[in-house]
């Protein structure tokens, strides 16, 4: 599968979960049900993956958490936020350079509609 397609997929199970419960609950809520919704699609992913910093040469461990990686292919960054700040979007932006993958999906669940808390991020597709 594409990135393109599992991007597509991915959405879908957002928009199932989002669905489901509504805004307003915390991130680490979504997050699971997310994974379950993948798991039940039986699309791979990884869930809070470290992403060491390469400095000078030395690789570091700075504590940086990608919240998702589907199928080695795409970086999901959750959020439940009020509003959607440039921070995040250049964390997500750093974490796909940093990583090399070059899809991201910025996902904020705490929106009326979910459609209006994706936002999608590719490098050289």
């Amino acid at each position: 599968m594409d990135e393109n397609e599992l991007s597509n997929k991915i959405i879908g199970a957002a928009i199932e979960v989002h669905r489901s419960l509504g805004p307003g609950l915390l991130e680490s809520t979504y997050e699971e049900c997310l994974c379950h919704e993948l798991s039940l699609s039986q699309i791979p992913f990884e869930r809070q993956v470290g992403l060491p910093v390469v400095y000078k040469g030395n690789q570091l461990d700075c504590g940086y958490r990608i919240d998702m990686i589907v199928d080695k292919k795409v970086i999901l960054e959750l959020k439940s936020v009020s509003e959607v700040q440039p921070i995040h979007k250049a964390q997500l932006l750093t974490y796909m350079k940093l990583s090399g993958l070059k899809l991201g999906l910025l996902l904020n669940f705490n929106v009326m509609l979910m459609k209006d808390g994706i936002e999608r991020f590719a490098k050289g597709l």
